[in-house]
């Protein structure tokens, strides 16, 4: 795959009152149908990049991470991006048949889990022999890309990956699809398997009824268990405990940390509506896709044109709370949601939720509008009510371009990731980082923040002024300089491995005499 980067500093053509402005953009360039799947950010504001490409021998490209010849089939495709857009490292993994990376996690002690689907057999990066048909192949990777453990999860069936998530005992719920199994009870039916740590299976769930149900998302919750999105076009039958009201159903599951069932519930109007991401509020949880039902079922909202955007917002209990809908004409596709959280003095420092981020594009249906076909954004209060609209189209704008991801940043930042082309079958990667004034209000920040604390091997320090460089120092109690160090990030690993157990100060000084300091705890 011939490939060519580049970052700008540009303005955004926005539609919207917000002042925003394009922080860089990486434009990763191809002459094949290359897929984008996922946007990570890591725990120090870093950026992993996964879809799938092709590359041979012939490209140009180094060979996948331990390959000594290529299948010129398509690859995990992985790209670490720092915090100012400049590539870090670039991976690819390789099967001797199509492999295609659905989904990825950042793992917190900075590395990664990516899971895919397989079509491959044991053979150049894959150590696993096929279980049968497709499977889903794991790979738990350091934060320099380097592979810890893989695994292959599947059967004589056909399996396919979604979503990955890792809870809060460091293991692992990893959810996909799985077609006419012996285990399920339809055409498609949802897989997900617990996973501890090193990736050893704990327990294998499927759920399903006797028609075809995709899982589309799965989140981690506060209580160490996961909630799952599901497109589901199954009455009551099988595992499914809920009736559909139409074609095509949300049909929302809560796990618990075992991944047994909680409760599950099924959102729905009579013609087809499909789930497409999750997100976790303070209330509870909020659920989104499209919708082409007029008000019917327990839908209590119309549509005005196309497929709209329908979104849920749900207690823990999984009761609903309000629900609304959004139109930007045509087929509009929701990809992502971000929630703006904040701590509140007065409820005992909980998290409260402030706003709503929405990431997607519209698809032309008949006519083509001006903005079809381009990145856009859609902010809302904690209410559902639109606060402003707008789409994004960096640095340049292509024929046809979809939004894969969209990631708020803890400093109020967004990432948008997705495909641009100006010709079937020729999809570079768009990388935007945007800074938006309206949302920076909203995120309240600390001048220095130190996590995890008390540490063990590794603390971040996150500083929240606006600097160019700023020095990090690290003190004993008694005033002797242990570590120094100059950064030019917002977040900045240190190591702390060293330390003897007890207390230490951390401060900071940027290159405008801005100061800060904070106690570091090393247990």
């Amino acid at each position: 795959m011939k490939k060519f980067y580049s970052c700008a500093c540009t303005l955004c053509t926005l539609l919207g009152l917000s002042a925003q402005e394009v922080l860089w953009q990486k434009d990763i360039k191809s002459s094949t149908q290359d897929f984008l799947s996922q946007v990570t950010t890591t725990i120090d504001q870093q950026y992993l990049i996964t879809g799938s490409s092709i590359h041979s021998s012939g490209s140009g490209q180094m060979p996948a991470a331990n390959s000594q010849k290529q299948n010129n089939g398509y690859d995990f495709h992985l790209i670490k991006l720092n915090q100012q857009g400049e590539e870090v490292w670039e991976k690819y993994f390789s099967g001797q048949n199509h492999d295609y990376l659905s989904a990825s996690v950042s793992t917190q002690d900075g590395g990664f889990l990516i899971s895919g689907t397989s079509y491959s057999s044991k053979g150049l990066d894959k150590k696993d022999d096929s279980k049968g048909g497709s499977d889903i192949w794991l790979i738990r990777l350091n934060e320099f890309g380097d592979e810890l453990w893989q695994k292959t999860l599947g059967s004589a069936a056909n399996e396919e990956a979604r979503s990955v998530i890792q809870t809060t005992d460091l293991g692992f719920f990893v959810a996909g699809n799985v077609q006419n199994s012996s285990k399920g009870y339809g055409s498609k039916d949802v897989l997900v398997v617990k996973l501890d740590k090193d990736g050893k299976t704990l327990s294998e769930s499927v759920f399903g009824g006797k028609g075809l149900d995709e899982v589309e998302k799965i989140i981690p919750t506060k209580d160490g268990g996961a909630l799952l999105g599901i497109y589901s076009r199954s009455n009551l039958s099988g595992s499914k405990k809920t009736e559909n009201f139409g074609e095509g159903d949300y049909w929302v599951i809560k796990l618990d940390k075992n991944g047994k069932v909680e409760w599950e519930k099924n959102f729905g109007g009579k013609a087809d509506d499909h789930l497409r991401t999750l997100a976790l509020t303070s209330a509870g949880y909020i659920i989104g896709g499209e919708s082409r039902s007029e008000k019917s079922g327990n839908k209590t909202v119309n549509i005005e044109e196309g497929t709209d955007l329908w979104l849920i917002s749900l207690n823990e209990r999984g009761e609903e709370i309000w629900q609304k809908s959004y139109n930007f004409g045509n087929r509009d596709i929701l990809m992502g949601a971000s929630v703006i959280q904040s701590q509140d003095s007065r409820a005992k420092n909980q998290d409260v939720t402030k706003g709503i981020l929405l990431g997607g594009y519209t698809q032309a249906e008949g006519r083509i509008e001006a903005d079809d076909e381009t990145f856009w954004m859609l902010y809302l209060d904690q209410d559902g009510n639109e606060q402003w609209r707008k789409h994004v189209k960096g640095e340049s704008r292509k024929r046809e371009e979809r939004l894969s991801d969209i990631k708020l940043n803890r400093d109020g930042s967004i990432i948008l990731a997705g495909t641009s082309a100006e010709e079937l079958g020729k999809e570079n990667w768009k990388i935007v980082k945007l800074g938006d004034s309206q949302i920076n209000k909203l995120i309240e920040k600390q001048d220095i923040k130190i996590y995890p604390n008390p540490v063990s091997d590794y603390a971040y320090v996150e500083i929240g002024f606006d600097f160019k460089e700023a020095d990090i120092n690290l003190y004993d109690m008694g005033g002797r300089q242990l570590q120094s160090l100059k950064t030019k990030n917002k977040v900045t690993k240190i190591n702390t491995q060293n330390l003897i157990q007890g207390a230490y100060l951390v401060t900071i000084k940027t290159d405008t005499n801005k100061t800060a300091s904070a106690k570091l705890i090393k247990k």
